[in-house]
């Protein structure tokens, strides 16, 4: 490497540590973080506007079925999501933590602790890929598992 080259990304590079210099820099990955933070808090919008006036605790309700709990009669991970999104949105934390404890106590805060980190990082022109390492995965699908048979044997 000739001494007068770049080094590349690097600690300096307000890009790192999401890899090459995106082409427009800081302000194409802040334009892009925002587009696709609009996009998902307008889909998010219109899913809780729906969710709002249809309460899943009630039969009838032209929701998208489990198809884990179709196939097998189990509850998947994931399973009372949705109830619990409803009873959230109506402040009842309660009904919420009994609908899935697991998620409302480690998936809600995680989700939002990545989601913050990554629309900080954006806005300040830094890419920041939303991605687990390979422990990260263990973690998140060893818990789930656990939480699945747990659930499933309790009731």
């Amino acid at each position: 490497m000739h001494p007068d080259e770049p080094a590349g990304p690097g600690p300096a590079d307000p890009t790192s540590p999401g890899g090459p210099v995106p082409p427009g820099g800081p302000a194409a990955v802040r334009r892009h973080t925002l587009r696709q933070a609009s996009l998902a808090l307008g889909v998010a919008a219109l899913g809780a506007g729906y969710l709002w006036q249809t309460d899943p605790h009630q039969p009838g309700q032209l929701l998208l079925p489990c198809p884990f709990r179709l196939l097998t009669g189990l509850l998947c991970p994931f399973c009372g999501g949705t109830r619990l999104a409803y009873d959230l949105m109506h402040g009842d934390v309660v009904t919420a933590f009994h609908d899935n404890a697991a998620l409302l106590v480690l998936g809600v805060p995680a989700l939002a602790y990545v989601l913050v980190r990554w629309l900080v990082a954006g806005v300040r022109g830094r890419h920041l890929p939303l991605k687990l390492t390979a422990r990260g995965n263990a973690v998140v699908l060893g818990t789930a598992a656990v939480w699945m048979v747990a659930r499933n044997l309790i009731g």
